[in-house]
């Protein structure tokens, strides 16, 4: 199969990326794939969740669920420089990929890692990193790093599972990046009094999953495409914009579906290529 190509991808997007760094008005965006994303305001610059190997593939490709891959690897992690904070939203491994995350914090000297507190000692071996460098967040708790602030919410994947200490495993982060209120759910399906959590927000863009939950598949579900749109008019979001589709061909979603979905009840949206910028100004 033909893999869906890049927007853009390695030194273009960097140089891309790099072009755009100072700019002291707009908030920049760029879809990496799956859950991953590159924010970037004013010379700072997040990442989420990135998944930038193929370390799924190699790992089920003789099994009874293979990985098959969909789409373009946009950039090679290693390119990723000037990075304040790079972030996993659950230690799944397209949220919490070694071979992604070892080259970023290994190019980024002074990069921060912001994990759910309940995965810190998974996390620790999973990078090979010492136990205390994660900063661990919970529900209701904030951190700021750099003049950039992440505030925890639970996501329900497919229930909100807690550690001994009552602290979430599975997490989304609203982030604070100058002016902009960014939600970035993890992977999550709609629970009770979620949208009384994040109406407070503001929520300027709401970054969700759409390829549902479907236990035939054998993994942890998400919100659908119509789910998707619904949550982000329920919180007021001024934009949603869809991920966690075209990775894997088991486990995606036809994005013209939410699409639909987002116009039928006026929800404004952006489908995003991989390694394609969307820019966002107040």
């Amino acid at each position: 199969m033909e893999l869906i190509p890049a927007v853009k991808k390695n030194e273009a997007l960097i140089s891309e990326m790099d072009a755009l760094l100072h700019d002291q008005k707009k908030l920049y965006l760029w879809w990496l794939g799956q859950s991953g994303y590159l924010l970037q305001y004013k010379g700072k610059r997040v990442l989420i969740d990135p998944y930038l190997s193929d370390s799924l593939s190699k790992k089920y490709a003789d099994t009874d669920k293979p990985h098959v891959r969909m789409q373009e690897i946009v950039v090679q992690p290693g390119l990723l420089k000037n990075i304040s904070v790079v972030t996993s939203s659950h230690n799944h491994t397209d949220h919490l990929d070694a071979e992604t995350l070892r080259p970023v914090l290994k190019n980024n000297p002074g990069i921060k890692f912001i994990i759910p507190e309940a995965n810190r000692a998974f996390v620790a071996e999973r990078i090979k990193c010492h136990n205390s460098f994660p900063l661990g967040l919970n529900e209701g708790l904030s951190v700021t790093v750099d003049d950039i602030t992440f505030h925890g919410v639970p996501a329900s994947h497919n229930e909100i599972e807690r550690d001994e200490k009552g602290n979430c495993r599975y997490m989304g982060y609203v982030v604070e990046l100058g002016p902009y209120k960014i939600y970035h759910s993890g992977d999550t399906l709609w629970y009770y009094g979620m949208m009384d959590l994040l109406q407070p927000f503001d929520v300027d863009i709401a970054l969700l999953p759409i390829n549902g939950n479907k236990p035939e598949r054998r993994v942890a579900g998400n919100l659908d495409c119509k789910e998707a749109a619904a949550l982000g008019k329920a919180i007021q979001a001024k934009m949603v914009i869809p991920c966690h589709y075209d990775l894997f061909e088991f486990n995606t979603a036809d994005v013209n579906e939410f699409v639909t979905e987002a116009e039928k009840i006026q929800q404004p949206y952006k489908v995003l290529g991989g390694g394609e910028c969307f820019a966002f100004h107040k």
